[in-house]
């Protein structure tokens, strides 16, 4: 959940079964968009469930429709070293749409300064940044 409670972004691991819709009402909500099948890149689910890394800070960036799936990963293994040049950020994970509409990055950070500076280090823009609430 973003800080104030604003948007909430939820990821769900489905087996061998469909999300079921839900309705805004039902969450005391204005909207509910998707659901949308993700990748993770950056990390391993298991790593995940096992360490659950506290994120501070999820960033989205809405990805241009010249890059396809092939170009967003090599892309992302080329520039991810890069992310040495920023020290105080660790960058924990992304999970990116595979209509390749967006994606969303997930940082632990000192202060949304030091995301964009990660962010300049591997050239990838914002589109948003949220921080998020512990």
């Amino acid at each position: 959940m973003t800080s104030g409670g604003t948007r909430i972004f939820a990821v769900a691991e489905f087996n061998a079964c469909r999300a079921a819709q839900l309705e805004a009402t039902t969450l005391d909500v204005a909207e509910i968009v998707g659901p949308n099948e993700v990748r993770l890149v950056g990390a391993e689910l298991d790593q995940i469930k096992a360490a659950r890394p506290e994120a501070g800070y999820l960033v989205e960036w809405d990805i241009p429709d010249t890059i396809d799936m092939e170009t967003y990963l090599a892309r992302k293994k080329a520039n991810s070293p890069k992310y040495a040049n920023v020290p105080e950020v660790s960058f924990l994970r992304t999970y990116v749409r595979e209509d390749m509409d967006k994606c969303l990055c997930f940082y632990n950070a000192p202060d949304e300064d030091a995301v964009v500076r990660a962010r300049d280090a591997v050239s990838t823009p914002i589109d948003r940044i949220h921080s998020l609430e512990g």
